[in-house]
């Protein structure tokens, strides 16, 4: 009898067994996969000028695991169109900045801060005052609080304004507060105050190699526009003309390559210009000073 009662037993104990819940019960399943991570921070760009005041503050996410070698991500940079004012004209350069997500924040203040001496020793200068500030951006259309400067200038300190801040897709307009125009005004308010050449590459004091991509816009006769690159000497190095899309009464893109050779680094200057529809001579002239470097010509 002892077999029988011992069977029992046994086939009672693997029926406890099997009703049992396994021991990974209290956490779930095993993964079979790595758990979603929670929903990331929304990317902030940094040069689609997106944001006109310092960015939101975001809650700090948790401590990075220790490495044994840790490493410091890349700074991001943000190129910015800035454009300042040459003889009563429009004229544009290029700054590069530390990534920032407040882009038309950082416009108006190296318009404010003005030209390099580079820049200065080219004749640019900047009418925008110190104060100048984004309030905000909505439907496209931003809006400026101007400092106080010279009634004036007010015109052409608004052109800068305008010109630099709808480089930004966020941007088609720009409000100023206190209104000096009626209603949000965009870039065509201001293309009387362009000069018939403008040169958008290379800009003041770049670092240059052949062939060099020369771009910008004009309004000159039968559309033609000349240019040509001067070595530290003074000497013509390399000349060449093409037609923008538009002339004579219209502006219009213009776009052309320079090649040329030289045995050392020097200064240089680029000339683009309009040629004298009366008695051939250089009008117009966008002189461009720049390092020339050796290279492939």
């Amino acid at each position: 009898m002892r077999r029988p009662q011992v069977a029992v037993l046994l086939a009672a104990a693997l029926a406890t067994a099997g009703c049992a819940p396994p021991r990974s019960g209290s956490l779930g399943p095993a993964p079979t996969a790595a758990p979603p991570s929670a929903a990331p921070t929304p990317s902030i760009p940094v040069t689609g000028g997106t944001t006109v005041g310092p960015g939101p503050a975001t809650s700090s996410p948790g401590p990075a695991p220790a490495t044994s070698s840790p490493t410091s991500a890349p700074t991001a940079t943000v190129t910015l169109e800035l454009w300042f004012v040459r003889d009563g004209r429009l004229a544009p350069t290029r700054r590069t900045r530390p990534g920032t997500p407040a882009t038309s924040r950082l416009a108006l203040t190296e318009l404010a801060v003005g030209p390099t001496a580079a820049e200065s020793s080219a004749g640019l200068t900047t009418l925008v005052p110190g104060g100048t500030e984004p309030v905000g951006v909505a439907g496209g259309v931003a809006t400026v609080r101007l400092g106080a400067a010279a009634a004036a200038t007010r015109r052409l300190r608004e052109a800068q304004v305008v010109w630099t801040l709808t480089q930004f897709p966020t941007v088609r307009q720009v409000r100023f507060d206190p209104p000096g125009a009626d209603g949000p005004v965009d870039r065509g308010d201001y293309a009387d105050l362009l000069p018939p050449v403008v040169v958008t590459n290379p800009v003041i004091g770049q670092r240059i190699t052949s062939p060099l991509t020369v771009t910008g816009t004009a309004d000159v006769f039968e559309a033609t526009v000349s240019v040509r690159l001067l070595d530290a000497g003074g000497r013509e190095i390399a000349t060449t003309f093409t037609t923008a899309s538009c002339g004579s009464g219209c502006r219009g893109d213009y776009r052309t390559a320079l090649g040329w050779r030289v045995a050392a680094e020097q200064r240089g200057v680029l000339e683009v210009y309009e040629v004298s529809a009366h008695d051939g001579s250089r009008i117009n002239v966008v002189q461009v000073p720049v390092t020339l470097v050796p290279g492939r010509g």
